[in-house]
């Protein structure tokens, strides 16, 4: 899970392969979205200037999303299956409740370590940006609903929605990013994540 020059490479040219399968317009526009925000960060980031920078009309921008807010839902789509999301399908139907766990919480560890700057700074604009806010609380709930199918094929009934409540939290992105810089280590934070998972089912675990 830690980041070497080898994966710093990757995932750019795996964007690449991404935007190339687009419209060239649309496919301009979120790579200028993705430089600028990763750069300049959310003030500097409007429509005028993703306009100039993709080279194309402001009427383009909003035939093809519409508002700023749609830009970064297609963005975190291209970011999300770069950053290997496409897995989870695979980890939702695995026979075992106990390494369906696991994999829930190694897919979204991964994720969150592929584009830690861009996440944080996406983060840091929900938190003053209502409509970039409803974008990423869209992403938690569906994080939320995933953990709770999880809690339910654990067996867990009573509590089942504190448990995924908890589950969602040990998961998020506020959390690995906090973890990774006190620990300074991806690997580990990883590994943290995954005890404490463990410890939060430890029971339910035991009886599958």
């Amino acid at each position: 899970m830690t980041t070497d020059g080898a994966g710093e490479t990757k995932r750019p040219y795996e964007l690449g392969k991404r935007l190339e399968q687009m419209d060239q317009s649309r496919a301009a526009i979120l790579r200028a979205a993705r430089e600028q925000l990763e750069a300049k960060g959310y003030h500097q980031w409007t429509m005028a200037s993703l306009a100039a920078q993709s080279r194309v009309t402001r009427q383009t921008i909003h035939n093809l999303f519409g508002t700023k807010s749609a830009v970064l839902e297609a963005l975190f789509d291209v970011i999300a299956l770069d950053g290997g999301m496409e897995s989870m399908r695979e980890v939702m139907t695995l026979p075992s409740p106990a390494v369906m766990l696991q994999g829930y919480v190694e897919v979204f560890c991964r994720f969150w370590a592929s584009n830690r700057l861009l996440i944080r700074r996406i983060h840091g604009i929900g938190a003053i940006d209502p409509e970039f806010g409803s974008v990423i609380q869209e992403r938690n709930s569906r994080r939320f609903r995933a953990a709770m199918r999880i809690v339910g094929k654990l067996g867990c009934r009573e509590d089942a929605k504190e448990r995924a409540a908890a589950l969602t939290a040990l998961t998020s992105f506020e959390f690995f990013d906090a973890l990774v810089e006190n620990l300074s280590d991806e690997k580990q934070a990883v590994t943290v994540v995954l005890e404490m998972t463990r410890k939060l089912f430890v029971d339910s675990i035991r009886s599958k």
